[in-house]
């Protein structure tokens, strides 16, 4: 069982602290990414994308529209740019389009 402090600490300082006690940095972001992208992106392009997974510094976003593959992949450094801005931190640097 984990110690207990006496000191009284906000809520936003206990969730970071528990995350980072539990390791769970890495799921948190690739849960932050995918509601990045939805947001982001819109309806237009959610609705033919099949999956999005983050890997390390890589984001690989998997579509089912040739068209809309090619039309992204003009735009990939501004996505990702954008992306990053709505995280908050430098997660993103390569974006492969599947």
């Amino acid at each position: 069982m984990a110690k207990r402090n006496n000191e009284h600490i906000s809520i936003q300082d206990a969730l970071k602290e528990f995350v980072e006690t539990n390791k769970l940095e890495k799921g948190l972001n690739k849960v932050n990414v995918a509601d990045a992208w939805a947001k982001l992106m819109g309806n237009g392009v959610n609705n033919y994308t099949t999956t999005v997974n983050l890997e390390r510094d890589t984001l690989y976003i998997q579509l089912n529209s040739s068209v809309l593959r090619e039309e992204l992949s003009y735009g990939k450094q501004k996505i990702i740019d954008m992306l990053n801005e709505e995280l908050g931190k430098n997660l993103i640097k390569k974006l492969v389009l599947r």
